[in-house]
């Protein structure tokens, strides 16, 4: 049975970053493993949002967004959240916990064999995934998975689907805000212990998209790289969004001076 609406990440710490309305944690690779992990020992059900700046700036623009994130345990993504940081606060984040890197460190490092459910991309695209975790992670179970594509006002079928598996661990890869959305609005139904927003990880993992050289992404500039990728989708994101996303930022920071 699971244990609703109990925060295991208190016991972790409560250092966090506070941009707007939201609530975001500061923890490092490794206390983002053991809270995962402490959730799933002991049946408490948690749900996380990986936060970049696309996610703040989204929030902003749609306060029901900003209320969903609100619901959820926040971890941080990307470099233009730790710029953001350091600039109002003074202070970066331990490490960046992109899903794309955060979810194979998980399955690495759990020390415990997971249920994992996966949830969203296209069919090719989720099939390749579930090959991938299975192929590089033996110890844990994918025991179920399903395209993302689904009418999200009648989305009865696909959380009884997900409940019958009983997860351990649900990946959604829809995007934000549709994935975190999705996880809040059906929460009470899904019989899953913890659950993930995670973007894009199941196109990497498929290797539908190809990751940024290790030296373009120490640099902070993988979103530069996945533009160049697919600058008709992403320019919006990017090219508009990045410079909204320090507007805001500097916004913040004169308040924080008046």
């Amino acid at each position: 049975m699971l244990v609703q609406d109990v925060r295991p990440e208190k016991a972790i710490g409560e250092a966090s970053f506070e941009f707007g309305h939201l609530n975001i944690k500061r923890l490092g690779l490794l206390e983002a493993v053991q809270l995962i992990r402490s959730a799933v020992l002991v049946r408490q059900q948690l749900s996380i949002a990986i936060c970049n700046a696309h996610t703040v700036l989204t929030s902003l623009d749609d306060p029901g967004f900003s209320e969903t994130l609100n619901q959820m345990t926040l971890l941080n993504d990307g470099i233009g959240i730790g710029l953001a940081s350091k600039y109002l606060y003074g202070e970066n984040f331990p490490a960046n916990l992109n899903g794309t890197d955060l979810i194979p460190f998980v399955l690495a490092e759990a020390g415990t064999p997971l249920r994992i459910f996966l949830l969203g991309a296209e069919e090719k695209q989720v099939s390749l995934a579930k090959e991938h975790i299975e192929r590089t992670y033996p110890s844990h179970e994918v025991v179920g998975f399903r395209n993302g594509y689904f009418d999200m006002d009648d989305c009865a079928d696909v959380c009884a689907e997900v409940s019958a598996a009983r997860p351990d661990l649900l990946l959604v890869a829809m995007g934000n805000p549709l994935q975190e959305k999705f996880i809040m609005q059906n929460r009470a139904r899904l019989d899953a212990t913890v659950a993930i927003g995670v973007g894009a990880l199941f196109d990497f993992m498929s290797g539908n998209v190809v990751r940024a050289p290790k030296a373009v992404q120490a640099a902070g500039l993988e979103w530069l790289f996945r533009l160049l990728q697919e600058p008709r989708r992403l320019f919006q994101r990017y090219v508009v969004g990045i410079p909204r996303f320090f507007l805001a930022v500097r916004k913040m920071k004169r308040n924080q001076s008046s």
